[in-house]
């Protein structure tokens, strides 16, 4: 018996089985009231009292402990990704492991199998993406887990990411109201969940609107700064130059910034720029960014809503939630008609 338990049982007056059950979150199964809760939760704070989770979980098998890993920890989204998750973890007196796979599937795997050797009871996965055999260890292993932003469809496990495609099209849409027909695409990482969505989108708004998919507009391979950097270097070497530039993500969107300031390009006076995620610094850059804004924080709460439910019922149906994306217009797109007006004067 806890030395703790029963000097929070004395100060109260109830049973240390009554103690117990409050401190160990069994207080609706054996009916104690809110108050009787009340009451020994006041006393065990003032008594200092804190459970002890390693001999608890000894007991039932678990560490309280949850595995994360995101393809790039110093991307904004995914270091806001991983702070909603681990708050919501947090709420539950989980502890977090934070693994980076540094856009790397050989890092992501090693990473998956340090997590399980430490018998983590879930995994919460952000993966590179472009392939998934290495993720067939989790399923050995018997381990819950859960994915985030970049699934795969492929794969019978609970996923939770926001709808890549109805965003992307969202945003070439309202670039093609703008007036723009030459509208350029750089995309992330080939070949994962998020850009193909992203893609299909794209291309599916040039399509309904009968303009022409021109490939030499659609570019790119990751989605870090210098892919933004590079690429939009290239697209303004061509014999005609896109009016308007569509990027895949917030980082891209910040070296194609880069390079369209370097090369003398006003935005959104010579080229209009949109981007997918909402980074919180885009409302402080001049212009300020219009964005397809994701729900990141209502994802990361979801993701782990998801593992939770998992680890009540392992075997109970697989579910996938998509989360619907939200343009927000600021200030870096211009209507083509104006546009043009400003070169002629310039």
């Amino acid at each position: 018996m806890s030395a703790r338990l029963l000097e929070i049982a004395q100060q109260t007056g109830f049973s240390v089985s009554t103690v117990s059950r409050v401190l160990h979150d069994h207080s609706n199964k054996y009916k104690i009231s809110a108050a009787t809760k009340a009451l020994i939760r006041k006393a065990a704070e003032e008594l200092g009292y804190r459970p002890n989770k390693l001999a608890r979980g000894l007991r039932l098998n678990q560490t309280h402990e949850i595995g994360v890993i995101v393809p790039d920890i110093s991307n904004p989204f995914f270091a806001t990704l991983v702070k909603s998750i681990a708050g919501e973890l947090r709420k539950s007196g989980y502890s977090i492991f934070v693994y980076d796979a540094d856009e790397n599937t050989a890092i992501e795997a090693e990473s998956i199998k340090i997590l399980l050797e430490k018998k983590v009871d879930g995994l919460i996965i952000a993966s590179v993406g472009q392939e998934a055999n290495h993720l067939k260890q989790i399923e050995t292993a018997g381990v819950p887990w859960v994915m985030v932003d970049r699934c795969f469809d492929r794969l019978a496990v609970d996923a939770v990411s926001v709808d890549n495609f109805r965003g992307a099209y969202l945003a070439t849409q309202y670039l093609i109201r703008e007036g723009h027909r030459l509208i350029a695409f750089i995309q992330g990482l080939s070949g994962t969940y998020v850009n193909e969505g992203r893609l299909q989108g794209y291309k599916q708004a040039l399509q309904e609107s009968n303009l022409p998919l021109d490939e030499r507009l659609i570019v790119g391979d990751d989605f870090r700064n210098y892919n933004g950097y590079l690429e939009t270097k290239l697209l303004l070497k061509l014999q005609e130059p896109p009016t308007a530039i569509f990027t895949a993500g917030d980082l891209i969107a910040m070296g194609a910034l880069e390079a369209l300031k370097e090369d003398h390009y006003r935005v959104p006076q010579d080229v209009s720029l949109i981007t997918f995620d909402d980074p919180s610094f885009a409302t402080y850059l001049s212009p300020a960014l219009t964005t397809v804004a994701q729900p990141v924080e209502k994802m990361g709460e979801m993701a782990v809503k998801l593992l939770f439910r998992r680890l009540r019922a392992p075997n109970g149906e697989r579910r996938r939630i998509l989360l619907e994306p939200r343009l927000i217009v600021r200030d870096s797109v211009m209507r083509r008609s104006s546009l043009a007006l400003v070169r002629q004067a310039s």
